[in-house]
């Protein structure tokens, strides 16, 4: 009798397990998960006859119901955790932990090692055609402009484990600075520039917990940046400066310098022990100077500088156009518009500089196809017109995709499961939407 009454017990107990977070599901009101990096359907499924009879409706409430349980936010964080202090490992898709608690992006350290190495004749027809745009432009009185950004895993070698580290052959970064010297491409070596500044810089130019560099880092970037483009353009413009810098040992919440931390989704965060330098930056004032506008097409290291305001203050207002897809300001208020969308040859032409910022890690995907679609606009215009028109209707799923969460979290499933990045995966999503596959 006991012993029934004990495993009556029990049942009751891992009943009120199991339903407890669907009790406190259902009379909460908001149970959005406060966390990093993860997309979350805020949008809950309408029901149809349609969608329950073909099975749509409860495949997505219960991705709805997954995304808004009572604990998920803990029990995510749980687990991190667990994974963290027991294994030094991150549950953060694509990076890795180093030596020193230092954590990477994995493609970076691959990039530093040479292990994503373009064929060298790719690399030399990309800067071919980089450089009959270039001169296209210039006499229009627009000049073209390259820069080769550092990237973490090469800037910090010694700190990557050991199990990737071998002999390097060579890097894209190499390839691409030997073919812009000969081919005579604008070009403007930052990664070069860091490694040189690393044995004598007072403060760290790589955070330890964050994938970008640091905000000094980016300040340092901006003043080399601003001066390249004045003796390149022949122009003055406003320049950046600071005279007091503030150090404390762990990031400024305002800034990237513990971006990868805050994705990492912890119970606690770990002693970051590391001295951060925050320069006090302030822009010339002078309206004169800033007149020369630039459009940057660049990966995700351009956000320090729009932070900043630095495209406001220095480049008359030039656009960031963030993976050749994203305009940044959005040039109608309230509306998330895309390249695609706009008239590329009277954007290109409304600019004074044209400069593309790639860290060695995307060097793989430079300008994200902006120079062929340059070129093939200056050269054959007519060819150009046609395939762009061709492209929009894909271009308009995509869009829908990037920007409706449910849509979103199923092409990042799709990435996951077949190991492709994610633009790849909501193209064939959006190709599939379109019609040209199945």
């Amino acid at each position: 009798m006991a012993k029934t009454k004990t495993y009556s017990i029990h049942c009751v107990i891992a009943l009120m397990a199991i339903a407890l977070p669907l009790f406190i599901s259902f009379i909460k009101k908001e149970n959005k998960p406060n966390l990093s990096g993860l997309v979350i359907n805020d949008e809950k499924p309408k029901f149809s006859t349609a969608n329950w009879f073909d099975g749509s409706y409860q495949t997505e409430m219960e991705d709805y119901n997954n995304d808004h349980w009572a604990f998920k936010e803990k029990m995510v964080r749980i687990n991190n955790q667990f994974y963290y202090n027991a294994f030094h490992q991150l549950r953060v898709n694509g990076f890795v932990s180093g030596k020193e608690d230092y954590v990477f992006s994995e493609n970076y350290i691959f990039s530093a090692f040479g292990d994503d190495l373009l064929p060298e004749e790719k690399i030399a027809d990309l800067l071919q055609k980089a450089k009959v745009v270039q001169d296209t432009l210039k006499k229009k009185g627009i000049d073209l402009l390259l820069v080769y950004a550092p990237g973490k895993g090469a800037y910090c070698r010694e700190l990557v484990q050991n199990k990737y580290v071998h002999p390097i052959k060579n890097t894209n970064h190499n390839l691409f600075v030997s073919n812009s010297k000969t081919l005579q491409v604008n070009y403007l070596d930052l990664y070069t520039y860091f490694e040189k500044l690393k044995p004598t810089s007072p403060y760290a130019l790589f955070p330890k917990f964050g994938h970008h560099w640091s905000y000094y880092g980016a300040c340092i970037a901006s003043d080399t940046i601003i001066k390249h483009i004045e003796k390149l353009h022949g122009k003055d413009i406003a320049n950046i400066g600071w005279t007091d810098i503030t150090v404390i040992d762990s990031s400024l919440g305002t800034t990237r310098d513990a971006d990868v931390l805050k994705s990492m989704n912890l119970l606690t965060s770990p002693n970051q022990n590391m001295k951060l330098a925050y320069p006090q930056i302030g822009f010339e004032n002078d309206s004169l100077k800033n007149t020369t506008r630039v459009l940057t097409i660049s990966d995700s290291y351009w956000y320090d500088q729009m932070y900043m305001g630095l495209p406001q203050q220095c480049f008359a207002g030039g656009q960031f156009w963030y993976y050749y897809n994203k305009v940044i300001p959005s040039p109608i208020p309230g509306e998330k518009v895309e390249v695609w969308q706009l008239d590329l040859k009277q954007e290109i032409e409304s600019n004074q500089v044209i400069m593309l910022l790639y860290s060695d890690g995307n060097l793989p995907k430079f300008g994200n196809n902006f120079i062929y679609d340059a070129y093939e606009l200056y050269t054959s215009p007519k060819t150009y017109y046609a395939r762009n028109e061709r492209n929009k209707q894909i271009q308009t799923f995509a869009k829908q995709i990037r920007e409706a969460p449910l849509l979103l979290k199923k092409a990042t499933t799709k990435s996951n499961t077949l190991q492709i990045p994610l633009d790849s995966a909501i193209l064939l999503e959006a190709m599939k939407m379109a019609g040209f596959i199945k």
